[in-house]
């Protein structure tokens, strides 16, 4: 895949995606959003990936939107910028593979939205994090009125949403918002680590799981037991669940081939 502003590498079933635009400290733009799109479109059909590590260069995981950009539109247009990164993000969230936000420093607004999209976040000790639209005139446009409550409770994002204050590290992890806080220079080992460990499963397990999880939040208790039970049931007709089972009774390490 070629980008302008990402760089992709992988390493065995890994991908690493990071946004590289460090002089706007990797703000969002159109042609970074629609990179973004593009990439997880293809990983959405890369068989080689099974998890996902997203990133930014430099000081910045996202600062945010890029206000540059931003400050002319018109409403017609702010609608369809909108929708361009709700769709993204969207498309991020729904990934049928797990995504690990390594947020190495600044996430804010569209950043901030950007890691609630993300399964799992890993904070650097450095990582700030905030939604501070309303102190420019304007709502979260990417979805952060919505995640961050599901994420952290109504109450919290609330008062993070009204007040646009930042918080460090060591607050996000209080509230939830983060899995985990570490050294700077731990932070990709930490979540290399994770995504090793997530990706050494039943692939088709893990994405049955995460579809479930996704789901399950935007229904009622009943139809998310529902879902629960269609993707406990397809995991019977995967090669995988043989092999996890059969491994187990035999009391080895199982070997998945994702099928």
């Amino acid at each position: 895949m070629d980008f302008q502003y990402l760089i992709v590498e992988k390493q065995n079933a890994i991908a690493t995606v990071k946004v590289n635009k460090p002089k706007s400290l990797n703000a969002l733009n159109t042609e970074v959003l629609t990179e973004l799109n593009r990439c997880f479109t293809a990983l959405e059909t890369d068989d080689e990936v099974a998890v996902v590590i997203l990133t930014g260069e430099g000081k910045a995981f996202v600062a945010g939107a890029d206000i540059s950009e931003m400050q002319p539109l018109n409403a017609a247009e702010a609608h369809a910028f909108a929708k361009l990164g709700m769709d993204t993000f969207m498309l991020i969230e729904r990934l049928s593979k797990p995504v690990i936000a390594a947020v190495n420093g600044f996430a804010l607004g569209g950043g901030c939205e950007l890691s609630l999209a993300c399964d799992i976040r890993i904070a650097s000790e450095k990582a700030v994090f905030g939604q501070p639209e309303v102190g420019l005139g304007i709502t979260p446009g990417f979805g952060g009125t919505q995640r961050l409550p599901r994420t952290v409770g109504v109450g919290i994002a609330k008062e993070l949403i009204y007040t646009a204050k930042n918080i460090k590290a060591d607050r996000a992890y209080e509230i939830g918002l983060v899995n985990a806080v570490v050294a700077p220079e731990e932070l990709m080992n930490e979540a290399m680590k994770l995504a090793e460990t997530i990706a050494s499963k039943g692939a088709r397990a893990v994405s049955y799981a995460k579809g479930a999880i996704v789901d399950g939040l935007q229904a009622d208790i009943q139809t998310g037991m529902d879902i629960e039970k269609s993707a406990f049931a397809l995991c019977f007709a995967t090669e995988d669940q043989k092999e996890g089972m059969g491994a187990f009774l035999g009391k080895r390490a199982p070997e998945f081939t994702g099928k």
